[in-house]
Order: C-alpha cells, then structure tokens, then sequence
C-alpha cells in the first residue's frame, strides 16, 4: 500500500481501489488515512463511491503487512467489492488538530531533560510522561512554549540511515516506542534549530500554525515519573 500520508500530511483525499474488505476493515492500494500508531490516533472520514454512496470512516489501524491501512467502517455499513474504485477523504479538521499537537508534544519533549516514558495526541490536548524527580514550573513552560510557537520554525521529516541512528542514540527519547523505518532507512521529524527524533506521525509545517498552547495539570504517576498535559487554546 502507498502511505501518502507520510509524504503529504496535507493531502486530504485519494482515488484508491479496494483490495479487500472483511470485518477486520478495508484494504486500499493507497490511502491518505494516517492508521494509529506512535500515540497518534488514528484518522476518520469517509470512502465515496461511485454511485454517491458514502461510507463512514471511524478509525484507521495498521495490517499486518509494511505500511498496510486498515480503514474501519462503521458498524452494518455494506462492503465494497474488491476492485471498487472509491475516493478515500479524512476528516480533515479533526486530523490538523492532531497534527497541531503533535507537533506540540515535540517542543514540549525539547524543552525538558528526561527519558520520555510514555504519551498520547488527543483532539486538541495531549500529554507526555517523563523520567523527572522534580516536575518543571508550570509558568515558565507555558511561556518557552508559546515562545517556540511564535518564532515560526520550520517542521519537516527527512530520513536517515538506521546506522546513523544507531551512533546517535540520543535522537530517541521514548525507548517504548520502535522508530519508523524502512529499507535501511529511518524516518526524523526535524523542528530548524529545536528538535530531531524518529517519528512517523503527521505534523504541521511550521511551529507558528499550531496556535496558542495552554499547560494544564502536571501530575506524578510514581516517584521519578512526571505526566504533562498540554492542550490548544
């Protein structure tokens, strides 16, 4: 399957054609629908046919096979055949929040030392655990964030090879998480001047398009484990 997402988080539709399609979900051979992975969920919309008809989208997961989508219908919504020509279309509003903070959860990472021990991108909020025995001023973090944002850096992915990454270790932070990759190669997401680490997730193109950033609780989940919650204002 073509992952068209990876290449272009912006693209919002596709013409595909139906491989299979069973109560594990629909296969295409291209698909712009980011499947949940990496604490990003995955996308919804819909799949339009021919005829007018539209079938509901409500989630994306990955298959078995490398890069392979499975788009979930909503539930005693009839089964293309396999061969369908049909126009895959996210849900676009409720992915460029995902992407806003995603994005988001990148400088959040930046901005404070520690082993990222887990994390989740929400619809509008998202959070991220880290190894800490002291949690970080609340104040100051709000205003480096902010500050970040309005400064307009530049987001974009680019690829490296896995021996690279393997004498940077430090580009990893979330030991829990397996970086994306494929044929010897492995997949960055580079904030210019603030940040570099392996991603497969959809991200905006520039720091100033996420918008106004708000921190909310920072709770302890353990004696060395603090959990930050972020949201868009």
């Amino acid at each position: 399957m073509e992952p068209l997402f990876r290449d272009d988080a912006y693209l919002t539709r596709c013409e595909a054609e139906v491989l299979s399609a069973g109560p594990e979900g629909i296969r295409l051979d291209r698909s712009v629908f980011y499947p949940e992975g990496g604490g990003q969920p995955g996308d919804s919309g819909r799949l339009l046919l021919a005829d007018g008809t539209a079938l509901s989208v409500v989630d994306a997961r990955k298959g078995e096979g490398p890069d392979e989508v499975l788009h979930l219908l909503a539930e005693r919504s009839p089964l293309p055949a396999p061969g369908t020509r049909v126009t895959a279309e996210i849900d676009w509003e409720r992915r460029h929040r995902h992407m806003r903070m995603h994005t988001s959860l990148h400088l959040l990472c930046s901005l404070i030392e520690g082993e990222v021990t887990g994390g989740q991108v929400g619809d509008g909020k998202g959070r991220l655990d880290f190894a800490l025995e002291a949690a970080p001023d609340k104040v100051w973090l709000q205003e480096a964030l902010n500050r970040l944002v309005q400064e307009d850096h530049v987001v974009r992915p680019r690829w490296i090879e896995d021996a690279e990454l393997a004498a940077r270790p430090e580009l990893v932070r979330t030991m829990s998480v397996k970086p994306p990759s494929g044929a010897g190669r492995v997949r960055l997401l580079e904030i210019e001047g603030v940040d570099l680490q392996p991603c497969g997730g959809t991200h905006v193109r520039s720091t100033a398009e996420i918008g106004a950033l708000e921190v909310g609780k920072i709770e302890s989940k353990g004696r060395q484990n603090r959990r930050i919650n972020l949201r868009l204002a």
